[in-house]
C-alpha cells in the first residue's frame, strides 16, 4: 500500500546514503593528505593501530576531524566499513600521485609553448634504489625566470644512456619536447657532464641549443669541501677539538 516501502525503493535509498559516506570518508583522507603533502609532513607512523599512541600524522589528523565534525565521526575509522576506510597507505600514495600529477599538469600549462632547461642530480636513497630529481626552468608569462620541481623517478643504474632514457620518459610524459631544450645542469660526474658520453653529450646530439652549465650549488660545495681541506681555521670550526681529539 505504501509505495516508498517497496523493496527497490528501500535498496535505492540505502544505497544513495552510502554512496554519499564514502564520498564524506574519502573526500576528509584527501584533504588531510592533501594538508601534509603542502607542509612537507610525514604521513605513517611507527604502528598504525587506531589505538595507538602516535598512529601516524594521517590517522591522528583523521581523528582531529572527526571530533570536531559529528557527520566526518559517523563515518570515519572506527565507523567505516572494514574494506572502505580510505586510509591504507596504497590508498596514500594514490592521492598523493594524482595530486602529483596535477601540480605536473599545471606546470605544463605555465610553460606552454616556450623553451627550458633542466637540473637533474641522482642520489640513493635509503633503501638503496638510486633517485633522480628532475627540476624545470623557464621563463613565466610574467617574464619572470622559474624553477620548479618536477619529478623523482628510480632508475635501475646510472649510466648516462639509462639517465638520458628516463629524463626523456618523464619529459614525454608531458608533451615536453627535447627540441625546445635549451639548457642543461648537472653535477661534475662524468656520467652526467662526460664530454664525449655523458647525459650532456648525448642531449646535445639530439639539440645542439641545449647547452650545458656544470650546477652553481655543485661548484659552491666543491669550493666549500677544498677551501675546508687547506684552511686549518675553517678545518677547526667544522670538526671541534673534542671530535679531533
Amino acid at each position: 500500500m505504501k509505495p516508498s516501502g517497496h523493496i527497490d525503493k528501500v535498496i535505492q535509498r540505502i544505497s544513495g546514503e552510502e554512496v554519499l559516506k564514502h564520498r564524506l570518508r574519502l573526500k576528509t583522507t584527501i584533504m588531510v593528505v592533501k594538508q601534509l603533502a603542502l607542509q612537507g609532513s610525514s604521513f605513517r607512523g611507527h604502528d598504525e593501530y587506531e589505538d595507538f599512541l602516535n598512529p601516524g600524522n594521517v590517522l591522528a589528523w583523521i581523528d582531529f576531524a572527526a571530533k570536531l565534525n559529528d557527520q566526518i565521526h559517523g563515518v570515519v575509522l572506527r565507523n567505516a566499513p572494514g574494506n572502505a576506510k580510505y586510509i591504507s597507505p596504497s590508498i596514500q600514495k594514490e592521492i598523493l600521485g594524482i595530486i602529483a600529477h596535477r601540480v605536473r599538469c599545471k606546470i605544463r600549462e605555465e610553460i606552454g609553448d616556450s623553451c627550458f632547461s633542466i637540473l637533474v642530480d641522482e642520489a640513493v636513497d635509503e633503501a638503496g634504489r638510486e633517485q633522480m630529481s628532475v627540476i624545470l626552468r623557464y621563463v613565466s608569462s610574467h617574464g619572470i625566470v622559474t624553477e620548479r620541481f618536477f619529478a623523482l623517478k628510480s632508475v635501475a643504474e646510472t649510466s648516462a644512456e639509462t639517465l638520458k632514457q628516463a629524463i626523456c620518459e618523464v619529459l614525454s610524459q608531458y608533451d615536453l619536447q627535447i627540441g625546445k631544450l635549451r639548457g642543461q645542469g648537472y653535477d661534475g660526474a662524468s656520467n652526467m657532464s662526460g664530454h664525449f658520453n655523458g647525459a650532456k653529450a648525448l642531449f646535445l646530439r639530439d639539440c645542439p641549443y641545449a647547452y650545458f652549465v656544470h650546477c652553481f650549488a655543485h661548484r659552491l660545495q666543491l669550493a666549500l669541501l677544498t677551501s675546508a681541506k687547506v684552511c686549518d681555521l675553517l678545518y677547526e670550526i667544522s670538526f671541534p677539538y673534542w671530535i679531533l681529539s
